[in-house]
């Protein structure tokens, strides 16, 4: 048997298997699987992976941006041998598996990243590349290299329609991220039909635009897709390869028709297709022993590449270097020394001193804003710009920067940050809820919090923002009222190593609280003034806590007793255990809470929420905050 025709074998058994997966689960996507298979089987002979150590640092990174066609990967993972089994293979789609729908990291062994949203893949590639581009500068020699590899992103059509694809590729560009290979799956099909009804734009003058070298190749002959791959690896841009497949290659009648995208093909069309073929149509799940043996040596062929790389650490070129690497590895919050606040100050300029002293304590601390780093004040000082230094320039292209941050988080040895207006995340909350819902920990800074933002307007205020993130799961959102509290939200965001978090900041100056913060601003909320006997309960976050503090000094002069409850991460708060709550929320008090925004989830906890009811508006501050009711006289006008 030829070369090409053991690949021809192998790649009908990746066919077949995927076919089968999605009949047995009456749901699924067979065509991607099926037009794919012969590119899988000429990128698993490029590809530098070990599936006894999937988290091998210097391992080639493969991104499935089309998440959908888990028929493929699912297949790829069983016939390399990362732990799933024919059995695994059976129940896809089914309740508690090892392969779910789309596939989800840390779920099933081997997967990088959860995918499934179109086009956040191409951007995870360029984030693994990025992480991969500053490891490299910290820890390789001029002689030696401890990180090397590629990375490849398998994407589609609808992956190149998504808007995020466009900002991801123009950064790739731009900073000439040479060892990315993204490998476009071109059959010109979608849900609806085919390409024509809604897109003809030529993508190879796209990708040339942005500073990409572009290759083609028949995605079905082997010689050219090798050879295309061979060219790529050598390349000093970022590489796209337009392979022109033929959706659900090999499944008879359904060949190259969109219903095959999205449904079951048929056991008679599959049956057809495995006599075609020379498979016998009554087995399923079936793979012959000889294509069983020629996947299986990818765990020999990594276990040795692995091995050889240890061995390289050991060099003395590379010895210094690892060192280095190790720092990154181990990072040390002991070393952190943080600020002390005496004045007023806005809390995006206390955050933005803290993120200063992380930095020079934490060399993996890395991260940038979307074009606002003057006004987020996340400009790391004197630590010099990607990929030598720790200071990223994403542009305005916050969607593409929450993806690749997030694929820069799971890299390995990363902690990274991104930034914008808070009002802006309303760009990028896909892949903020893609990092919660994987448990990726990694820093989200948006600042100008509220209508504190003043004259640039409704437009730029953020109202339903904190409402919004608050109710993702798994994802912290830190509102601090000073300094002290800032440090405490990064103390414990630091700690929670698998949640993303938040920090919320103000524009505007804040006055320093009057009692020390302690470790109760860790649990999310706490008691900051309190009278004996009182009657209400004022809770607040952020710039509405001196607010409180006020009415409670005006009440008390009244001789209404008052307790003020700073609360700078309500996520954490709730889910403290009913006795500290009961703590805190003093039982037959009065509970108001205050918040110059949409403040829903406030009912949980508050008898009366004041908050906001409609857009900001272009004013002054202090203006806004007056004709929204967010006055001392307002607020206790409302409580009577």
């Amino acid at each position: 048997m030829s070369n090409n025709q053991m690949r021809q074998k192998m790649a009908d058994s990746i066919r077949f298997l995927a076919a089968d997966m999605v009949q047995k689960a009456n749901s699924g996507h067979p065509g991607a699987p099926m037009g794919l298979a012969d590119i899988a089987v000429v990128l698993s002979e490029h590809l530098n992976h070990n599936p006894k150590n999937p988290s091998w640092l210097n391992r080639d990174r493969l991104v499935f941006s089309g998440g959908h066609a888990t028929g493929l990967i699912y297949s790829l993972y069983y016939l390399w041998g990362y732990g799933l089994e024919l059995e695994d293979l059976k129940n896809f789609r089914q309740l508690d598996s090892k392969t779910p729908g789309h596939p989800e990291y840390g779920h099933t062994a081997g997967i990088e990243i959860t995918t499934g949203p179109l086009g956040q893949g191409v951007a995870n590639a360029v984030g693994f590349s990025m992480a991969s581009k500053f490891v490299g500068a910290q820890v390789n020699s001029e002689t030696a290299a401890l990180i090397d590899h590629n990375v490849y992103c398998l994407c589609g059509d609808g992956d190149l329609e998504e808007g995020i694809s466009y900002e991801a590729a123009s950064i790739a560009g731009h900073n000439r991220l040479d060892n990315l290979v993204v490998i476009y799956d071109s059959n010109r099909i979608t849900i609806e039909g085919s390409t024509d009804l809604s897109i003809s734009e030529d993508i190879r003058k796209r990708f040339e635009a942005q500073a990409w070298e572009v290759l083609e190749c028949d995605g079905h002959d082997y010689g050219e897709i090798d050879a295309a791959m061979t060219q790529a690896k050598a390349s000093d841009k970022p590489v796209i390869i337009i392979a022109h497949t033929i959706i659900a290659k090999g499944a008879g009648k359904l060949e190259g028709s969109h219903h095959a995208h999205g449904a079951p093909l048929g056991e008679d069309v599959i049956a057809e297709a495995k006599k075609s073929a020379g498979f016998d149509p009554e087995k399923k799940f079936f793979v012959p022993e000889d294509v069983m043996a020629r996947f299986r040596c990818a765990i020999e062929e990594g276990d040795l590449l692995e091995r050889e790389w240890i061995h390289s650490q050991k060099t003395m070129p590379l010895m210094e270097q690892n060192e280095a690497l190790s720092a990154l590895e181990n990072p040390d919050f002991s070393r952190i020394e943080y600020p002390t606040f005496e004045k007023a100050d806005a809390t995006r300029n206390t955050n933005g001193k803290i993120m200063n002293a992380i930095a020079r304590g934490i060399p993996s601390f890395i991260g940038g804003s979307a074009d606002l780093s003057p006004s987020n004040k996340t400009n790391l000082n004197d630590m010099g710009v990607f990929p030598k230094g720790r200071n990223i320039y994403f542009g305005i292209r916050e969607h593409a920067m929450a993806s690749i941050v997030n694929a820069m988080a799971l890299y390995g040895p990363l902690l990274p940050f991104s930034a914008t207006f808070f009002v802006f995340s309303d760009y990028l909350k896909p892949a903020a809820r893609i990092a919660a819902l994987t448990g990726i920990q990694n820093f989200y800074v948006w600042t100008h919090d509220s209508i504190g933002v003043g004259e640039d307007g409704p437009t730029h205020q953020p109202i339903e923002h904190l409402s919004q993130f608050r109710a993702l799961p798994n994802f912290y959102v830190w509102r601090p009222a000073d300094g002290a509290e800032n440090v405490v939200a990064w103390q414990t965001a630091l700690e929670m190593k698998k949640s993303p978090s938040a920090f919320v900041c103000s524009r505007q100056g804040l006055a320093v609280l009057p009692t020390p913060v302690v470790g109760d601003a860790s649990r999310g909320g706490y008691l900051l003034a309190s009278d004996e006997n009182a009657v209400i309960t004022l809770m607040a976050s952020g710039s509405e806590v001196e607010l409180a503090l006020n009415v409670k000094e005006k009440l008390n002069s009244m001789d209404v007793p008052v307790n003020v409850v700073s609360v700078p991460c309500y996520d954490l708060f709730i889910e403290q255990e009913k006795s500290y709550l009961d703590s805190i929320i003093i039982e037959g008090t009065k509970t108001v809470a205050i918040e110059a925004a949409r403040g829903l989830e406030w009912y949980r906890l508050a008898e009366t929420v004041i908050a906001m009811d409609t857009f900001g508006a272009s004013a002054p501050a202090a203006q806004l905050f007056k004709k929204f009711g967010f006055t001392v006289e307002s607020i206790i006008e409302k409580i009577k």
